[in-house]
């Protein structure tokens, strides 16, 4: 059965109406789809690619004309398709050109998935869960941001007066299960997820309690966060992604 594209007035029922995005219905080839939305670059995702263009400098891979014009363009990115062609020649940078694919939900012959046509793809996990050492943290009268890294299984976190910003995004994927433990008095972090990611919470709360948005429950095809330990008047809260809730990919049409 073929697809027709349709953005009419009366495709207001349609689920792409979430995003801003036409109507698919049945008439025209699948290959007149509209591409997938673009994803917008975080700060770390620039950040690397970055230290990727400085171990090819040291290599000797680029002139300083080079190394100067990547630079500009890669703090200048807005999305993840304008850093990709930055690496795609240094070697360096083979490990990192693979996951903005994934992330970009672009296939490595270059072709848009069927998945990202419904929408930015969830990552897949880049390391085996388990093969990178588990994650420490310490908040008191402050916070910070944390990327956990792919291959982590266990996070604890310590929290009094403060809290932390903890982006799972890198690690989680299907088959993860990742396990947070976190003791916390007057005090919560922000755990951010992709899409797709199941919430477990078995932690132990005092005048306290964790709050997951509803568009952060997922129904485990993209891993399964596993919330544990204690809280004494705090609590945690599980969010979406930036770059994957409805109002980002609004602001991307």
């Amino acid at each position: 059965m073929s697809l027709h594209l349709s953005s009419g007035p009366d495709s207001a029922q349609s689920p792409s109406r979430l995003s801003g995005g036409p109507r698919y219905t049945v008439g025209m080839p699948q290959s007149e789809l509209p591409p997938p939305p673009r994803i917008r670059a975080a700060d770390r995702d620039r950040d690397a690619v970055l230290g990727v263009i400085t171990d090819a400098v040291s290599n000797g891979r680029l002139d300083p004309e080079e190394t100067a014009e990547r630079q500009d363009a890669a703090i200048a990115a807005k999305f993840l398709d304008e850093l990709m062609p930055l690496i795609e020649d240094l070697p360096e940078g083979h490990d990192l050109y693979s996951t903005l694919q994934l992330q970009s939900g672009i296939a490595p012959s270059g072709e848009i998935s069927p998945r990202a046509q419904r929408g930015p793809a969830p990552l897949s996990p880049i390391a085996p869960p388990g093969s990178s050492n588990p994650v420490n943290s310490l908040a008191v009268l402050s916070g910070r941001e944390v990327d956990v890294p792919a291959g982590t299984a266990e996070v604890t976190t310590y929290a009094l007066m403060g809290g932390d910003d903890i982006d799972l995004c890198e690690v989680m994927g299907p088959g993860v299960t990742l396990t947070v433990t976190s003791f916390a008095m007057w005090a919560g972090h922000t755990i951010y997820v992709p899409p797709g990611v199941r919430i477990r919470d078995e932690t132990i709360n005092l005048l306290a309690g964790n709050e997951v948005k509803r568009d952060a429950r997922g129904d485990g095809s993209n891993g399964t966060l596993v919330l544990k330990g204690f809280s004494l008047m705090a609590g945690h809260d599980v969010r979406l992604a930036k770059g994957y809730r409805p109002k980002d990919q609004r602001s991307l049409h």
